[in-house]
This record gives C-alpha cells, structure tokens and sequence, in this order.
C-alpha cells in the first residue's frame, strides 16, 4: 500500500517504498538492493519440486501456499518436530527484543 499510485521509476524507489513499510502492530521492514549477480536458467526436476514440503492453501492454492520446514535428507522427523520447529520460529519472530 505505500507505493499504491507512485511511479516505481527506480530500483531505488522500490527499496524505499518497502522499507517505509510498517504494520499496525509497529513492526518495521528492512530492505536494501541486492547487486550481487546470479545465474540464470537455473532448474529442478518434477521429483526435486514434488520433494518440497508445499501446502497449498483453500483459496487459489496455486498461488497462495505454504512451505513448510524440511528436515535433513535421508533423516526422518521425530513426532511433533514440525509443528515444534514452527512454533519456535513464530515465538522467535513474535519476540520484540
């Protein structure tokens, strides 16, 4: 919403509209360009994507999904290590300090 009807003329402008970003509880965003180079045409297979732990939602599932966290490769989770990962990380996100 705060770049709703300002030209994003420049990467710069683009930068500072996010960073200007704030949420009602007061929680600020930080952004900066990254100018580093990548490669492009990178790809995984259908197996690689079919791998990813990827919860779609109820409401255009296509674009609107979860991620969930993945454990190690050829590591099985233990019960409850998921939702115990995700409950860590959102009470580590929640801390103001």
């Amino acid at each position: 919403m705060n770049w709703r009807g300002r030209p994003l003329t420049s990467h710069q402008v683009v930068v500072n509209s996010i960073a200007a970003t704030r949420t009602r509880a007061g929680l600020r965003v930080a952004a900066e360009l990254d100018t580093a180079s990548y490669p492009v045409g990178n790809s995984i297979s259908r197996q690689q994507l079919a791998a990813l732990p990827i919860r779609p939602h109820a409401h255009r599932g296509s674009w609107n999904y979860t991620i969930e966290p993945a454990c190690a490769p050829g590591t099985r989770p233990e019960h409850g290590a998921c939702e115990r990962a995700r409950s860590q990380a959102l009470a580590m996100l929640a801390d103001p300090g």
